[in-house]
């Protein structure tokens, strides 16, 4: 197998700003894994919130250009157990090897992952559209600038939050959903979940730091609406402890180490009885696209990344006003722009 690294300059349609920071230009690493004149392509997002950088994921990913010199792929699942080894420390390198393996493996085949899986493209979750922290005036244009989505997400964690969400509601009547990444202590997360639910939001992502989760226990307990996990669970490991805490997960392919992670977590997150779903970063559709072979599985789904991009890469798994459109095209779906 040959591995080709390309590194992306990807601006964003408008500055994205979270609690973590704020994003004008993403900066990801686009792989290629080619077999037999065939090649998959998958996509990793670093990102400064985890300490990683472009760099880093090459570094990573050149650790397995001999290993995988003389590998010949029977599934992109045993690839995964295979070269998680060399890859244990760097999932979001990892991800992007996974997503090109599953990529490849389609095409090889002739046929979309989520057909290889057995899946069907019935009843699928919309995806959300991502308001980026800013003015009050500026997030209300965002949201008009898109306007007809069936679900938004508003990213909080200001000293308006509030008011932001009363805004917005005047400007549509979509289903809101909250995320605080991390923002929030025990106390605003109660007190403000009976008005938020008022307003028609749907659930509360991520309002206390990763590791509070005593703290989690309590939101649960008293909280009147459903509480999502994000930063508290990243990788399989992290499911188990999510239960009693949250009522769901959200899972990063790019967190997860890509989509056989993200399928195990699934699966783990179905038997312990959470609500599942998947979300992204700012990503081309290479990314975009592994991700809608998940779509079956799902409760709910983030997807918007290539959106929130001015300039895209790819064709592949597209949103007309959250609605997933599927290409006619084996694998996940990807064909590289010129």
């Amino acid at each position: 197998m040959e591995l080709e690294l390309t590194d992306l300059h990807l601006p964003l349609r408008h500055p994205f700003t979270i609690t973590h920071g704020t994003t004008t230009v993403q900066h990801n690493v686009l792989v290629g894994l080619s077999e037999g004149g065939v090649t998959g392509y998958g996509e990793a997002a670093p990102s400064r919130a985890y300490h990683l950088t472009p760099a880093l994921i090459r570094e990573s990913l050149e650790r397995v250009r001999g290993f995988l010199s003389g590998y010949r792929m029977t599934t992109p699942e045993r690839l995964w157990d295979d070269v998680f080894p060399l890859l244990a420390d760097n999932r979001f390198a990892l991800c992007a090897l996974d997503e090109a393996a599953h990529d490849l493996w389609g095409k090889r085949e002739g046929q979309p992952v989520w057909k290889l899986w057995g899946l069907r493209l019935e009843g699928l979750p919309v995806s959300n559209y991502t308001i980026g922290i800013d003015t009050i005036e500026r997030m209300v244009a965002k949201m008009e600038e898109f306007a007809g989505w069936p679900v938004y997400k508003i990213k909080l964690g200001t000293a308006e939050d509030l008011e932001i969400v009363r805004e917005l509601r005047r400007h549509t009547g979509a289903v809101f959903r909250i995320d605080a990444n991390t923002a929030w202590s025990v106390e605003q997360t109660l007190a403000y979940g009976p008005e938020l639910k008022e307003l028609g939001v749907e659930f509360i992502e991520q309002p206390l730091p990763r590791d509070d989760w005593e703290g989690m226990k309590r939101v649960k307990a008293g909280s009147v609406l459903p509480v999502m996990a994000d930063e508290s669970c990243q990788t399989e490991e992290d499911v188990g402890r999510c239960a009693g805490c949250f009522d769901g997960i959200n899972i990063k392919l790019t967190k997860a180490g890509g989509m056989t992670a993200a399928r195990r977590m699934i699966a783990e997150a179905r038997r312990l009885e959470l609500k599942v779903m998947v979300g992204c970063m700012n990503e081309s559709s290479v990314g975009i696209s592994a991700i809608g072979q998940l779509l079956p599985l799902l409760d709910y789904v983030d997807m918007d990344g290539s959106v929130l991009i001015a300039r895209d890469i790819a064709d592949g798994v597209r949103l007309e006003k959250g609605v997933a459109v599927f290409p006619d095209v084996p694998g996940n779906g990807v064909t590289l722009l010129g």
